[in-house]
C-alpha cells in the first residue's frame, strides 16, 4: 500500500501564551508563559495534480490558529476545580484554590480542555485545523493528521487523528 503526506514546520508557526498547569495532586504551577511552536503532518490521497494538499493553502490556516492563541491567557474551562466568570465591566475573574486572577476578557481564550498541557493544546489545535481544512477544502481527503505543540525546545505534546 502506498501513502503520501506533507509535513510543515515554519518559523512563524508559533504563539506566545500564558497559562498554569494543574497537577494530579491538585497543585498548580505559577502563572507563566511559553513561546509555543506548532508542527503538522497530514496524510491523504494524491489529487489528480499530484498533491495531498497545496502547502500554500495549509500554511495560512495554521498561522490563523496560532494568531488566535497569540498573546493570550489560556483558560482550561473544563477543569472541575476552576471557577470563572465575566463581570459587567468585561473583566474575567478566575479562581483556583487560593489563586485569584482578574484580566480583560479579550485577553483570555476560554478553551474546551481540562488542563493547558501541551498534549491538550495539540489536540485543540489538531481538531480546529481538521475542521478548517474540511470546511475550506472539501475535496481534500485527510487520512491522518498529526499536530505537535512544543512548549520548550525538545518538549512537545502530540495529537493524532486517524480517519476510519
Amino acid at each position: 500500500m502506498e501513502q503520501w503526506s506533507i509535513e510543515i514546520q515554519k518559523e512563524y508557526f508559533k504563539f506566545s501564551a500564558a497559562h498554569f498547569l494543574i497537577f494530579p495532586d491538585g497543585s498548580a504551577e505559577r502563572l507563566h508563559g511559553h513561546n509555543y511552536r506548532v508542527f503538522c503532518e497530514l496524510d491523504g490521497s494524491l489529487s489528480e495534480h499530484g498533491l495531498v494538499i497545496d502547502f500554500k493553502v495549509v500554511k495560512p490556516v495554521v498561522r490563523e490558529l496560532c494568531d488566535r492563541l497569540d498573546e493570550r491567557f489560556l483558560l482550561p474551562a473544563e477543569h472541575p476545580g476552576i471557577q470563572w466568570g465575566v463581570r459587567d465591566d468585561d473583566v474575567l475573574e478566575l479562581r483556583y484554590r487560593e489563586a485569584y486572577y482578574a484580566m480583560p476578557r479579550e485577553d483570555v481564550i476560554v478553551m474546551p480542555i481540562n488542563n493547558t498541557s501541551s498534549e491538550n493544546l495539540a489536540a485543540w489545535f489538531g481538531r480546529q485545523l481538521r475542521r478548517e481544512l474540511e470546511s475550506r477544502f472539501p475535496d481534500v481527503s485527510v487520512r491522518r493528521l498529526r499536530v505537535a505543540v512544543e512548549e520548550t525546545s525538545g518538549q512537545r505534546g502530540v495529537y493524532t487523528f486517524k480517519a476510519d
